[in-house]
């Protein structure tokens, strides 16, 4: 999943040297349903067991829709911040064994409140093989200048020198407000292997200094799924989302087209988006809600999500999975 944008194909991969593909960020199975850690190791392993069954059902589901692009593991839309270090561990090697030969790369999410377990998650991370580590900026005590980020960061890097490294910028979550763009100033003297940012916020100046201040080898991803068109027009590399796992095909088709000049088919594509988009959002539209919509797609078990993250009602999932079948029929 890499945010798993259900893209297809390099259709969907940097339009800069070829460079990034659109990463899709899937759904992860949680211990939710499963009994919790109290009642025994036992029950435990048990849940862990069902975990990665249901993990490889998945990867089965995304391999035709996928075919070999990115996946972006235990982000936002697999609710990272609510698992444990351990269960980002069991997540994180089950797709970077399981992907390998089948995905592009498996980019690993492992930003975390804390600084100790950012780092820890990084260099588990590199010893499972993983192809680059994303970092999303600490979100209860917040950085509160460009500077304090870059250290953060830079700690983190340390200790996967070699993995490519990857900024997630998503302000209206973490609560963040430091620009993207001076985030990036001189950051590769601090990470070397530092090689680009996800930014998902609808700031489209920011992201705009972004791309321009981007050096050749680095990749800029876009994560608002409803303004896609609009950043790749700023010069956006690739994009990463939560609803490309059932819409990665048509984002592939609305890449293609904007990349042979046809920005009526691109636009036309990118207003579907926005109709399925705002249907939900209206009825609320969240991480929860996205999953269901995801299961009810795709037919998978993924679990509910975890608190404090509720579970969509059976009513709004089939609403908004009505309206994405008459958007999309070819789904």
């Amino acid at each position: 999943m890499v945010s798993h944008d259900t893209h297809n194909n390099k259709s969907l991969t940097s339009r800069k040297q070829d460079k990034s593909s659109n990463l899709l960020t899937p759904h992860h199975k949680k211990y939710s349903s499963c009994p919790q850690r109290s009642e025994g190791k036992a029950l435990e392993q048990k849940c862990q067991s069902w975990l990665l069954l249901q993990t490889k059902s998945y990867q089965v589901w995304l391999q035709p829709h996928l075919l070999h692009s990115p996946l972006k593991v235990n982000g936002t839309t697999g609710e990272s911040m609510s698992l444990s270090v351990e269960e980002r561990k069991i997540l994180a090697k089950e797709w970077c064994q399981k992907a390998k030969g089948k995905m592009e790369q498996v980019i690993v999410h492992v930003g975390c409140m804390s600084l100790k377990d950012s780092q820890e998650l990084a260099h588990h991370a590199a010893q499972i093989g993983a192809d680059g580590i994303a970092v999303i900026a600490p979100s209860f005590f917040k950085p509160s200048t460009a500077d304090v980020l870059r250290m953060f960061l830079q700690e983190v890097s340390s200790v996967a020198p070699t993995l490519p490294f990857y900024y997630y910028h998503i302000p209206a979550v973490t609560g963040v407000n430091v620009l993207a763009r001076d985030v990036l100033e001189g950051i590769e003297k601090l990470i070397p292997s530092f090689r680009g940012v996800k930014f998902t916020g609808n700031d489209l100046m920011d992201f705009g200094q972004c791309v321009s201040y981007s050096q050749p080898h680095w990749s800029v991803l876009y994560g608002v799924d409803e303004q896609l068109l609009a950043a790749l027009v700023m010069g956006a590399n690739g994009a990463v989302g939560s609803t490309y796992n059932y819409v990665g095909r048509c984002v592939n088709n609305l890449i293609s087209a904007f990349e042979k000049g046809d920005l009526i088919q691109a636009r036309t594509i990118q207003f579907k988006m926005q109709e399925l988009v705002s249907y939900a959002t209206k009825l609320g539209f969240d991480v929860g809600v996205n999953k269901q919509l995801m299961t009810e797609v795709s037919g998978l078990s993924l679990g509910p999500p975890r608190l404090p993250v509720m579970l969509c009602p059976q009513a709004r999932a089939q609403s908004i999975t009505q309206k994405f079948h008459s958007i999309f029929p070819e789904h």
